[in-house]
């Protein structure tokens, strides 16, 4: 849900304009932006900032712009259209959009038909599961692009009943990570456990020897996957 975004969009402008002045406008439109989400959002109609990472101009067809654009999670595309209108004093609107990549997720290299699904279960009700395996990503992949801690084995199950991570549990962890970032917990077999919000930064979690590295947010390896290695407190 917090991850970048990509999408291919269809404006309409509401009036001429020359491809130039279009290019400069949609390039002003590149980097942190103000955006009021439209009046039918689901979120709270207050200013807010959000990134667009880049805009591409596809195609243009007398009125009708195609371009691609990636950005934040929770930026409006509908609204980045009203507002691009608005800079080229015409005004403009989206006509269709599609989304092509969300987070690591993107059309061109996760993208399966209901048919491909269809014949990779009956395959595996036949007792051939490579197929199967070809369309079902493992879950481990949707945390391709989140920074990671490792844990030791003696950790793990602690985890999977909701428990903090406690500094002596790291095993290793990537370099990037931040106080309040979101988090991949990890066994040291490269299986997720948990998905976490990092209470120290990397350089605090090797720096000390006790405290609470990360919150457990949601337990994802079902409990009893690794033995219990810990110990319950008198009721």
């Amino acid at each position: 849900m917090e991850s970048g975004k990509e999408y291919v969009c269809l404006m309409q402008l509401h009036g001429e304009v020359e491809k130039d002045r279009l290019i400069r406008i949609l390039e002003e439109f590149t980097g942190e932006i103000y955006q009021l989400p439209p009046v039918k959002a689901s979120v709270k109609r207050a200013l807010r900032r959000r990134k667009v990472y880049f805009i591409r101009l596809l195609e243009d067809e007398g009125r009708l712009i195609l371009f691609r654009v990636a950005c934040q999670a929770g930026t409006y595309v509908r609204k980045l259209c009203s507002d691009i209108g608005d800079a080229l004093g015409m005004g403009a609107h989206m006509r269709e959009l599609r989304r092509i990549r969300a987070g690591p997720f993107h059309v061109d290299e996760n993208l399966t038909t209901l048919l491909e699904l269809r014949n990779a279960w009956e395959s595996y009700l036949n007792g051939d599961e490579s197929l199967l395996r070809k369309v079902v990503m493992p879950v481990e992949y949707m945390f391709k692009h989140t920074p990671k801690i490792y844990v030791r084995d003696s950790a793990v199950d602690a985890l999977c009943h909701g428990a903090s991570l406690a500094v002596p549990g790291v095993a290793k962890l990537d370099l990037e990570i931040k106080r309040g970032s979101l988090t991949g917990i990890f066994t040291l077999k490269g299986e997720v456990v948990a998905l976490a919000e990092a209470a120290m930064s990397t350089d605090e979690i090797l720096d000390k020897e006790r405290g609470i590295a990360a919150k457990v947010k949601r337990v994802i390896m079902p409990p009893g996957t690794y033995p219990k290695k810990w110990r319950s407190h008198p009721g």
